[in-house]
This record gives structure tokens, sequence and C-alpha cells, in this order.
């Protein structure tokens, strides 16, 4: 049987195998439906009005927040962090789509030599190309780029999931902190009053209209809310320390801009939140994350079986050769095509069918991580949701009793 013969059975063999081998779907999702609960179980804000989530900040009207929250994005390590491994993952496709398709490498090389004696010596120029091409029969490469596109598109919803964090972990502390303030301004007002109380009392107490124990009620409670003011000015300390901390701005600079600050905030701004929990949860940035994790995981399964098949590889070469002997010179040019090399696993102890055990392992652990990720996040809206509806029904009661202290 002739070589060519061969190998065509041998490329129709490695093509029926291919057939056998499963396809693995990198960009199937993951079962979300079936982890997301059909309806919020909390009330919806707003009667469930929907508005622009991309504008929400500003829709607050504090053009403060908006600059802590720009300085917070630029200062932030975690952001710089998830930015640098977007970039490590950029590489890391490249790096994989290069495999699919050939490679070519040059060489050059000169070479003087007097090896015989009473000739005179030999000169050599040779250059030279060197192709390789791993034909991807049974997507191994292929895979290994699909994993790579899967951990680049969670590398970049990391990144943004760290900007919401870093976004939401100011806004937090800002409004904290400004809730502080006010509550500071309260507390050193209280104190003021009581300790004019307390002068008073001991006053109608040395004319004889008041008993002692009555100006020793009006000191304590005057001592009390000295301490009271004091304890709520060193919160609000640590409060701009923090706010400092997450921007990075100079702390005298930050304490000015929140004392020019306009004492009350704007009107409410409304959240997106959709009816169903999975358009909501389509939103999170954690979440696509986890679900290009269960991608490149699949991916890389379908890669470690395919790494238990064989493979194909060609190489070939182009040269050219110059030389200058004993007075003569000559030019020749080489080229070659081959060898279609077949690499057939036949015993490895099992490393690749322990690959293949690993890989699903990672699989199904991304699948479970993926579910308790949804799971945590349908708790946390939830609990969101709550806070907003308690927030609201509590504002009139609020409103009525911070009258009434103030009279």
């Amino acid at each position: 049987m002739r070589l060519s013969e061969l190998l065509i059975i041998g490329c129709a063999s490695l093509t029926l195998v291919g057939c056998a081998l499963p396809r693995v779907d990198a960009d199937a999702p993951p079962p979300l439906a079936s982890t997301a609960p059909p309806q919020w179980q909390a009330p919806l804000p707003h009667n469930g009005t929907l508005s622009d989530l991309t504008r929400w900040w500003q829709d607050l009207g504090d053009p403060l927040l908006v600059e802590l929250l720009d300085a917070a994005q630029q200062a932030s390590p975690s952001l710089a962090s998830a930015h640098a491994r977007v970039v490590q993952s950029r590489a890391a496709l490249r790096q994989a789509r290069a495999a699919q398709g050939p490679s070519l490498d040059g060489s050059a090389s000169a070479a003087r030599s007097d090896t015989i004696v009473g000739s005179p010596p030999t000169t050599t120029l040779q250059a030279g190309l060197a192709a390789s091409w791993e034909i991807d029969v049974f997507g191994a490469n292929r895979l290994a780029s699909e994993a790579a596109q899967a951990r680049l598109d969670r590398a970049e919803a990391a990144w943004h999931d760290a900007r919401v964090l870093v976004a939401a972990e100011v806004a937090s502390r800002y409004f904290n902190q400004r809730a502080c303030e006010q509550q500071r301004r309260i507390a050193q007002a209280d104190a003021v009053s009581r300790q004019e109380t307390a002068r008073l009392s001991d006053l109608t107490f040395k004319a004889g209209f008041t008993p002692s124990g009555t100006a020793a009620l009006a000191r304590a409670a005057a001592s009390d809310a000295n301490g009271r003011a004091l304890r709520q000015g060193a919160l609000c300390s640590l409060g701009v320390k923090a706010l400092v901390a997450l921007t990075g701005l100079p702390e005298a600079t930050l304490a000015q801009r929140l004392e020019q600050a306009a004492p009350a905030l704007a009107p409410d701004a409304r959240l997106v939140v959709a009816s169903l929990p999975a358009d909501t949860l389509a939103q999170r940035p954690d979440l696509f994350a986890a679900q290009r994790d269960i991608a490149a995981a699949r991916a890389e399964l379908g890669g470690a079986q395919a790494q238990r098949y064989p493979r194909i590889a060609l190489s070939g070469s182009i040269g050219a050769l110059h030389y200058n002997a004993a007075g003569s010179s000559g030019e020749m040019a080489t080229w070659s095509i081959g060898p279609l090399a077949l690499s057939v696993p036949l015993f490895d102890g099992g490393r690749r069918e322990a690959g293949v055990t690993a890989a699903q392992a990672r699989y199904e652990e991304s699948v479970a991580l993926y579910r308790a990720q949804v799971r945590q996040a349908v708790r946390e809206v939830e609990q969101a949701l709550v806070t907003l509806q308690s927030t609201q029904a509590r504002v009139a009661d609020a409103t009525t009793a911070e009258a009434g202290y103030r009279a």
C-alpha cells in the first residue's frame, strides 16, 4: 500500500473519531431560570416604576457625590488590579488564537572555517524559513481559544463589578457622612440647649425655687448631651478619613467640600428594578462573570478530552545556501514539505484521564458556585427592596418627629 493511501485512511479514521467526540458549546448559558424565583417576594419601590439606571447617580443632583465617585474610580487599587487582569486575559486570548494557525521561524547563519591544510578558508552563508502547523482535528486549540475568550469576558465583567462595588461603597460612605454631620449638628444644638437648661436650673436652685435634685439632674443631662456630641463628632471625623482613603483626596480639601455641601439632599432617585428577578440579575456583572466561568470550564473540559486523541502536525522549510571555497563559489536553494506527523497517545500513566477528571470537577464546581451566587444575589436584592420600603414608610413619621423636636 502506498504512502498516499495510508495518509488518506489515517485522516478518514481521525475524522470519524472527531465526529464521535462530543462538541462543547462554550456559549451555552447556564440554567438561570431554574435557580432564580419567578418574582420578587419583597415589594417593588415606587410601585415598580422604572428609570434609567445609567444616569442614577447624576439624578441625585449632588455634584460632590459625582466628584467623589470619579476620584475613587481613579484611586481604587481593586480597579487597577481588575484592569491588569483584563490585559492579561487579552494576551492569553491572543496566544490561544495564535496556536490555531501556523508558525513561521526564520534563521540565518554565517561560518568561516579552515579545516584543510594548504587550502584557503571556506565561507558559508545560509538563511532559511521553517514553518509548522498543528492541524486541529479534534478542536483542542479551538476550545482553548474559546476558554480564553470566556476568561476575557469574565475579566471584563469583573472590572465592571469592581466599578459598581467602588461606587456603592463611596456612595454609602458619603450618605452616612452626610447623615453623621446632621446628627452632629443636632447633638451640638441639644448639648447647648441642655447646658442652658442646667444654668437656669442652677439659678432657680440658688434662688430657692428648685430643689437640689432637679438642678443635679439638669447638670447630668447637660454633661451627657455634651458627651454624645463629642462622640458624634469623632464618628464624623472617622467617616471623613474613610472617604479620604477611598478617593485619595486631601483630608482638608474633602472636609471643606463637605462643609460647603448643601444641607438637604436631592429628591428621591428611582432604581431600575424589573418585575422578574432574571431580568434584574442579568444586569449584575458578578453573575455574568460567573456565567463566563462556566463557559471557560466547559471549553477546558472539551480541550482536556481532545488531548486523549491523536494529533497531526505538518512542517516545512525553505532555505538558501551560499559558499565560497578555494576560489570558487556557488549557491543552492533547498525546500521540504513534511513530515506530516501523526502522534497517537498510547500510554501516559493516566495523566490525560486525570486531566479530564479534574476539568470535569472544575466545571461542576463553577456550576455550583454560580447557583450559589444567584441565590445570594436574589437575597441581596430582596433585602434592598425591604429596606427601601421600610425607609419610605418611615419618612412621614420621621418628618412629624423632626417638627416636634424642633418646636
